[in-house]
């Protein structure tokens, strides 16, 4: 190591203060309420090969402590100038954007002629144009239709803004004022980065930066082995799903094979489904440490070492081996907008495979789905029409080893912050009607699941169109561990209660008339631990709360409430008569349960060998008809309806 342990934490410190800075820069300059309250944006200190140094803890999102701009850095022809600020939004050039609305950029660092250093970030814009209002839409089956897309391209030469570029963007999207702001505040953040870090360099001298930013990666690096070296060597095969692979589909199967061996660790998603003629593909490019497919990592880490540092280097021990074709690697030109949608579920894949390393350490699932609200309509307090996110309804977190999961705020999407009623209803043609938690939706467990959200509106908009992105959990539950029973399953319903009542389950994209109202109910944490060893006195303080009813506290717990207290007697015989859950290392709920009756692990095996001898365009495809024709035919097997389809077309081709 190049620089001695008591300045590299110094160092340390300064640059994440220097990513701290640069995230205040574009949190109070930003335009949406999606950037400005949510905080949908991130912000890198990164060297002068790309990689992220350093960013902020306590603002913006937290998917990319360790993401890598060096292949999109080289994409933007001619070099660069001092002045110089470069953007992209395209996902499939140097797979660094990972959906069109996310405009990443990045402003070189001079000194004395040479770069020393880049400032990067990236904004999610509410609308980047396309077939949808805000973009993006389960529907769609093609990038082109995901708005308009930058390649790597300079947005300012030596200071001076292009002009003709910023006119093209603008003209394509729906809300260009809107846009426009949170691009001003991006720009003013990498901007801000820069001052800072020529600030290091005068209190510390180039040469120590430079230094000093190998050293931070190479300490991630070794934390991160630090933790792996302490996990038992093995494989680890975990299997988890999405709801479904398009509108009406069937499940999306997502496969890991973690293999640990000591320090270091192999990420194989060899059995993954193949990509989908939906928007719900990850574009990672096959890179063996692609950001999105690492989210997952970064929350194990930091929950096995609470004060690991974040950052490129922290990548180095682990290689990702993703299928070309599959849906975690796919090929051009297919849709990416819903890649948030199969992200959170590779993270409740990842967090499944290493409970088995350290069950003893780690949580139950998360919610695993972050429904994104958005409205577009005329504003009748404004005249004018607008597109603004009403909300994240974000789920809650596993139970933990230690204590309950928390309540509405899962732990793998907790960045999104909630926007206040206030802000929502003077800025979007809403009326909020309940906004809270919703009892009896966190999985039981010794310690309990975080509850779920739950969100009802309405709108006077005449023509309002509402957009709820990454819609899941409504039939695979987020699962519980060592006893703890699964979270409740997400719904989504057009004017609940009444007989005009209709069930949306996972619909992204749907038009509200006047006086329509919207309820969606996030799903729940998984629970852990045997529910029935949970202390009496904590399930009758969560039925006093309001989070457990008194009949789930009997049915799901066995605890009887009789009088606003614990009826000891009647409890003691209830819980006498449970067998123990503690050995059961899942529980992943009834339906997925049913699916895994029929579709076996051999089954899915012969399901992708089929797959793996056919074009990449025509697996999804294939795949749809393999499931619809096992529908046509119940009493057949998988096997059998695969073996059926592979001599009709042995046939056709004869």
């Amino acid at each position: 190591m190049r620089t001695d342990p008591i300045t590299l934490q110094v160092l340390r410190n300064h640059c994440r203060a220097a990513a701290e800075s640069m995230a205040t820069t574009l949190y109070r300059t930003a335009h949406s309420t999606f950037v400005k309250e949510t905080e949908d944006f991130t912000v890198q200190f990164l060297d002068a090969q790309g990689k992220t140094c350093a960013v902020p803890l306590d603002l913006g999102a937290t998917w990319y402590p360790g993401v890598d701009y060096e292949a999109a850095i080289g994409l933007v022809p001619g070099g660069y100038a001092p002045g110089d600020i470069a953007m992209t939004n395209d996902p499939y050039s140097g797979y660094l954007a990972t959906h069109s609305p996310d405009t990443n950029m990045w402003k070189p660092v001079f000194h004395e002629g040479r770069i020393i250093a880049f400032a990067g970030g990236h904004i999610h814009n509410v609308d980047v144009g396309g077939a949808v209002p805000a973009s993006l839409s389960r529907t769609l089956t093609e990038v082109h239709q995901e708005g308009i897309r930058v390649p790597p391209s300079k947005l300012f030469h030596e200071g001076v803004l292009d002009e003709k570029l910023l006119r093209v963007i603008l003209a394509n999207v729906r809300v260009p004022d809107q846009n426009w702001g949170d691009l001003k505040a991006l720009i003013a953040a990498v901007n801000t980065g820069e001052r800072r870090i020529l600030d290091l360099v005068r209190r510390f001298g180039v040469e120590t930066l430079v230094d000093g930013m190998a050293d931070l990666l190479d300490y991630g690096e070794a934390q991160a082995r630090a933790v792996l070296a302490g996990l038992p060597d093995g494989e680890y095969a975990f299997a988890d799903y999405c709801d479904e692979d398009g509108p009406d589909g069937d499940p999306l199967r997502l496969k890991l094979t973690l293999r640990i061996t000591g320090d270091s660790a192999v990420l194989d998603f060899t059995g993954t489904d193949p990509q989908t003629l939906s928007s719900m593909n990850v574009p990672t490019g096959g890179h063996a440490r692609h950001s999105l497919v690492m989210v997952g990592v970064y929350y194990v880490l930091s929950a096995l070492s609470p004060k690991i540092m974040l950052n490129f280097g922290t990548t180095r021990p682990f290689t990702c081996i993703l299928p070309e074709g599959s849906v975690v690697n796919p090929q051009h030109p297919a849709a990416v907008g819903m890649r948030s949608l199969t992200c959170a579920r590779l993270r409740s894949l990842v967090f499944g495979a290493f409970v088995q390393a350290a069950p003893e350490r780690l949580p139950a699932a998360p919610a695993g789905s972050s429904s994104i609200i958005n409205i577009s309509g005329e504003n009748r307090r404004t005249g004018k029409r607008s597109i603004v996110a009403v909300a994240p309804i974000v789920g809650g977190g596993g139970g933990m080893p230690h204590r309950d999961g928390t309540d509405g705020s899962g732990a793998d999407a907790a960045y999104l912050k909630n926007s206040p009623i206030e802000i929502t209803e003077s800025e979007a043609p809403v009326r909020v009607l309940r906004y809270g938690l919703m009892p009896d939706s966190g999985g039981a467990g010794a310690h309990r699941g975080g509850m779920a959200t739950v969100l009802e509106f309405t709108t006077d908009a005449p023509d309002a169109v509402v957009t709820a992105r990454n819609r899941d959990r409504s039939v695979f539950q987020p699962w519980g561990t060592l006893g703890g029973r699964p979270g409740a399953a997400s719904t989504f319903a057009l004017n609940p209660g009444t007989p005009a009542e209709h069930d949306l389950r996972n619909t992204d994209l749907f038009n509200l008339p006047p006086g329509g109202v919207v309820r969606i109910v996030s799903p729940g944490g998984g629970g852990r631990g045997d529910p029935f060893t949970r202390p009496a006195e904590a399930v009758l303080a969560d039925v006093r709360s309001g989070r457990v009813t008194p009949e789930a506290a009997a049915r799901d717990y066995g605890v009887v409430i009789r009088d606003a207290g614990v009826d000891e007697q009647a409890t003691a015989g209830l819980r006498a008569a449970q067998p123990s859950r503690a050995g059961q290392r899942f529980d992943f709920g009834p339906a997925r349960l049913a699916h895994e009756r029929v579709w076996t692990e051999e089954a899915y095996a012969a399901l992708h060998a089929m797959l793996a001898k056919l074009p990449v365009s025509w697996r999804s495809r294939s795949k749809k008809a393999v499931f619809a024709a096992l529908r046509g035919t119940p009493d057949s097997t998988p096997a059998e309806v695969i073996a059926r389809l592979q001599d009709q077309a042995a046939a056709r081709r004869g």
